[in-house]
Parts: C-alpha cells; structure tokens; sequence
C-alpha cells in the first residue's frame, strides 16, 4: 500500500514538474493581424486583433490562430514530455 502512496506522489510531484516546465513555453500565432499568445500550459496570455478585417474575418482569423496554437502547444507537451522521459506506465 505504501508502494502505491509513493508512486502517486511521484507521479504528482513529475506533473508539477511538467507544468512548471511549460508554463515557460511561449507559443504565437498571427493570422491576417490577429495574433494569439498562449503558454504551454494552453493559458492564453495575450489576444490582438486587427481593426483593418471586418467581424466576420476577425472571427475566422482568430477562430484558425486559436486551433494552431493548441495544436502546436500540444507538440510542446508531447515533446518535453519525451524529454522528460513520459509518464511510467502511459508512455
């Protein structure tokens, strides 16, 4: 039992590790002058949009730097997570 205890805290103790390490990634994507910030940890840290597109195209700008920003996030995480030796039992 005591076995399960320490390997819980270890693997609590290597998530808090992972989200420390991404916090400090920093991922930007610009699309038509609308550009998103997001850090590692998928928070998004900063939006500008441009005055130059209409709503609709500040919708659809924002709607594409939104989906390439997770998606490159998630190549961030896959990857520290490698570097990091994954998660035992999971990777």
């Amino acid at each position: 039992m005591f076995s399960k205890l320490k390997q819980y805290k270890e693997l609590r103790d290597q998530a808090k590790t992972m989200r420390n390490a991404l916090a400090g990634e920093i991922i930007s994507v610009e699309k038509n002058g609308v550009s998103v910030t997001m850090n590692g940890n998928m928070e998004i840290t900063k939006i500008v949009l441009a005055d130059k597109l209409d709503k609709s195209g500040q919708e659809a700008a924002l709607t594409g730097c939104l989906n390439d920003a997770i998606k490159k996030t998630q190549r961030v995480m896959a990857e520290k997570m490698r570097a990091m030796g994954g998660l035992p039992g999971i990777m």
